[in-house]
């Protein structure tokens, strides 16, 4: 008899399994089935959000996806997008792919009848590289927080940022040459065509970023296409002044012209043929981007996605009445930039009939935080001082800001200091999954200390996502930029402290230098 009730508590038991197939949802294309976490809430892994961009849909703007047929399962990671193996992704070859463009979504409540606050998170890798398609990036922490994540994958390298004058020629808008962009626009209207059915709200999205994430969070400000998508913007070490001036069209159609060359087909073919080429071929054929970034990462004036030079549209004051936070770490440069050598000569390259005053102001000792005068130029001219003038520019048009530093330097990693993208884990939440991982240095564990920086930031930006304000009780106050104090908190050892005039001579000169350039 009891050998008859265990296994019809066990029947029963796996009937009702069978029953429940799992949180599912309706979207732009039909059903889908994620899977329940296990602290509660749900995860949707692998949605499409555009037709795969291949064949005859390779270098076009995304097209909607078609319709499918029954529940489709959403509980696995999609394909990162094709790229040239590097130490982002080292199984590159096998792990990316031409058929890319899907996003996952968390939150914390399933079912939910809320209106939760969106962030919607693009990442970084130069435009050429990464994704988001692994445990650093895991939405879980930050869903906990009760806000909705979603990340996304979109075309990278010559896939994503390719023009050409036939792909000019062809498009309905005379333009070519920005198409990962296009994809982060086109997964941004997903959100707001589809985010209510996991409780979302899709008049408060959050977009956030780091490195070229963060650049293109940045340059969306000033799209035309991407107006009303989201209500705030956050970005980490990555400003719209990055990595020098963004390509013409004709200067894009130039360089595509080169790169075409080296696909090895005859002169003069059409796209078709340039189409015909394998993906892998395609990115085996890029240079390598780490040893020198691609100008301004590929972002080209089109006329379509971008009218004018993002920069511009900030200096005059027409980018998106969006409330953003930017900032950058202590100790980062350009991945794959080397220090100068010879620092009054680089400094003179780049000041010109500035330079007296700036090798003045570098020709100091080393500093404890910033490091040598090398080491302070580097990431002044790079991430910290290009997002203070994009930080100025915005509170010139009125439009609410904050400003932050990164300055925890992890145990194990005082010989490199706070360098570029060692804050993301940090930010995520995922120090106890992937550790501390940042360019330069040894991935190392986190400490208490590292925990509790973690809970702070992840607490200001799911603030900052769901009021625009990143303040709340309990929490060190966090002052907002202005021009005349240019308040900003820093993140160290002992927690968050405001302080004001982050490296302001230093900066105060790069924006007379970028004005300087920028002058007809």
């Amino acid at each position: 008899m009891k050998i008859f009730v265990v296994l019809l508590a066990l029947v029963t038991a796996l009937c009702a399994t069978a029953a429940d197939p799992g949180p599912i949802a309706a979207v732009s294309g039909g059903q889908i089935q994620g899977a329940l976490l296990d602290g509660g809430g749900a995860v949707f892994k692998g949605i499409p959000y555009a037709e795969p961009p291949v064949g005859d849909l390779r270098w076009r703007e995304p097209r909607p996806v078609k319709p499918w047929n029954g529940v489709r399962e959403a509980t696995a990671i999609g394909p990162l997008c094709a790229q040239k193996p590097s130490f982002i992704v080292p199984n590159a070859a096998e792990a990316a792919k031409e058929d890319c463009l899907y996003l996952n979504v968390w939150t914390a409540h399933w079912p939910s009848q809320s209106r939760l606050p969106v962030m919607v998170w693009i990442p970084g890798g130069g435009n050429f590289a990464g994704g988001s398609s692994d445990a650093l990036s895991d939405g879980e922490r930050l869903a906990r927080h009760d806000v909705i994540v979603v990340t996304l994958n979109y075309r990278l390298g010559t896939l994503g940022f390719f023009s050409h004058p036939a792909l000019t020629r062809e498009s309905a808008h005379d333009a070519s040459g920005n198409q990962g962009i296009l994809d982060q626009i086109a997964a941004l209207e997903w959100v707001r065509d589809n985010i209510a059915a996991f409780g979302g709200n899709p008049q408060n999205v959050t977009i956030f970023g780091e490195s070229a994430g963060s650049l293109d969070v940045s340059v969306l400000m000033t799209s035309p296409l991407s107006k009303g998508l989201f209500q705030r913007a956050i970005g980490e070490s990555g400003a719209v002044i990055l990595v020098g001036e963004p390509q013409s069209l004709a200067e894009a159609e130039q360089r595509g012209v080169a790169l075409a060359e080296a696909f090895k087909i005859p002169p003069g073919a059409g796209l078709d043929a340039l189409r015909a080429v394998p993906a892998a071929a395609i990115s085996a054929a890029e240079p390598n981007y780490f040893a020198k970034a691609p100008q301004n990462l590929f972002i080209t004036v089109d006329g379509y996605v971008f009218p004018k030079k993002p920069a511009e549209v900030f200096a005059l004051g027409q980018e998106h009445r969006v409330g953003m936070l930017l900032g950058s770490n202590s100790h980062e440069t350009v991945p794959g930039s080397t220090l100068p050598t010879a620092l009054n000569e680089a400094i003179a390259e780049a000041y010109g009939p500035l330079a007296e005053r700036a090798q003045t102001l570098y020709g100091a000792t080393p500093d404890p935080l910033y490091g040598t005068p090398e080491q302070q130029w580097a990431t002044d001219t790079s991430f910290r001082c290009s997002a203070v003038a994009q930080l100025m520019w915005h509170v010139g048009a009125k439009n609410p800001s904050f400003q932050y530093e990164f300055a925890r330097v992890p145990a194990g990693r005082e010989a490199v200091g706070a360098t570029h993208a060692v804050d993301l884990s940090y930010v995520f939440g995922t120090l106890d999954s992937v550790g501390i991982i940042g360019v330069g240095g040894p991935p190392v564990k986190p400490t208490d200390v590292d925990f509790q920086v973690s809970a702070l930031m992840q607490q200001y930006w799911t603030n900052f996502a769901k009021t625009g304000d990143p303040n709340g009780s309990a929490l060190p106050a966090w002052p907002r930029f202005d021009a005349a104090s240019r308040a900003y908190l820093q993140f160290t050892e002992r927690g968050a402290a405001a302080k004001e005039g982050l490296r302001r001579p230093y900066c105060d000169l790069f924006m007379e230098n970028v004005k300087r350039l920028a002058a007809p």
